[in-house]
């Protein structure tokens, strides 16, 4: 009972973390498109995806680390980023499959279809890849005597 308390909990602030990566992704794309970065300059809005991303990402570990794993995470924090943002990217692969196959082999080409793919099936799908990835991988335990043991703060 207890550790279904404890995946609850995890599920709960890892959804929590991720609505506020994703307003943070939408909220600085947009407004580093709409005026720094628009579309008028040169790779503008690549280039103000791939800030928001990295914006994301980071604000996302920060939480994740701090508040949904924060009884597995590791001393080796550097170790612990790139493998969470190496998770985090996987995850975004995801959404662009979904958004590729039903662009492209499904011919679902409408505004509505592609945000539905890439924005609903592939942000849910690449969420569950990303929660499991992160639980078992990058906050996992790990093999006695592989690393460090893990930092522990009291909850209470």
């Amino acid at each position: 009972m207890r550790e279904r308390l404890r995946l609850g909990r995890q599920l709960v602030t890892f959804a929590a973390i991720g609505g506020v990566g994703f307003v943070l992704d939408v909220g600085i794309f947009n407004l580093l498109t709409a005026s720094v970065l628009s579309s008028h300059v040169a790779g503008g809005p690549m280039v103000a995806k791939a800030i928001s991303t990295t914006v994301a990402i980071a604000a996302n570990w920060i939480g994740n680390r701090t508040l949904t794993f924060r009884d597995e995470r590791r001393p080796d924090a550097a170790r612990e980023a790139v493998e969470f943002a190496l998770v985090s990217l996987a995850g975004s692969a995801i959404s662009l499959a979904c958004l590729g196959f039903s662009h492209y082999a499904l011919g679902l080409t409408s505004r509505l279809a592609d945000n539905v793919s890439a924005n609903v099936i592939g942000l849910l799908a690449g969420s569950a890849f990303r929660f499991v990835a992160y639980r078992s991988w990058v906050f996992g335990r790990r093999a006695p005597g592989s690393e460090p043991v893990a930092v522990r703060e009291n909850a209470r």
